[in-house]
């Protein structure tokens, strides 16, 4: 399969590469890679998607959300999440669904804390919900029989370093066994589904 990877240089990206790239052929991009491509413009996923042409799948391992207490978030502070994780992923989807081949599918990243929040997580918590719920919606209504599945894995064991503080009890997540969940969702034929890794 031809393989756009958003977010391919990120822990997670680059551990999605090594799961599917010894069987796929996985074009790399986000701020730096084969295409450049910024979630959070429209032209920018239209460019990226005209450049690469028709692919079978995107995989998308990218999204910034703002970490801080309640109390201190801000509209604004909110819609960093809103633009970049949620609506960023999401604009993959609806643009991507010309560029991705019939029986193609969509795997988008999510996150525990959309069932399981943490203190300082308010924004993590409602975008990861949201692209929750837009996948379930979206999977009954995409055209041409493409699929279109969330991994939602825990904490990374290799970001511990800085989100340990904010992650205690939780038990930490190898981004190689995070990987295999978007092997299943692209190499299986699921839909609608969100899988967890914990």
């Amino acid at each position: 399969m031809k393989i756009l990877l958003v977010g391919a240089s990120g822990v997670l990206g680059t551990a999605i590469a090594v799961e599917l790239g010894a069987r796929h052929d996985i074009i790399r991009a986000g701020r730096t890679g084969d295409v450049r491509i910024d979630i959070r413009d429209p032209a920018s996923i239209r460019a990226a998607f005209e450049e690469i042409g028709t692919c079978d799948a995107v995989i998308s391992a990218a999204g910034k959300v703002k970490f801080a207490p309640l109390v201190e978030m801000t509209a604004e502070d909110y819609a960093i999440g809103i633009a970049d994780k949620l609506m960023g992923q999401v604009n993959l989807v609806l643009i991507g669904k010309d560029f991705v081949s019939e029986g193609g599918s969509f795997t988008l990243t999510t996150g525990v804390l959309a069932h399981d929040p943490i203190r300082k997580g308010t924004s993590a918590s409602m975008v990861n919900g949201a692209v929750d719920s837009f996948v379930k919606a979206a999977s009954i209504e995409l055209p041409r029989g493409q699929r279109i599945n969330a991994v939602s894995p825990g904490v990374l064991l290799e970001s511990m370093g800085g989100y340990a503080p904010f992650f205690r009890g939780h038990e930490p997540v190898p981004a190689a066994r995070a990987a295999l969940a978007f092997s299943k969702s692209v190499g299986g034929a699921l839909t609608g589904q969100v899988f967890s890794v914990l």
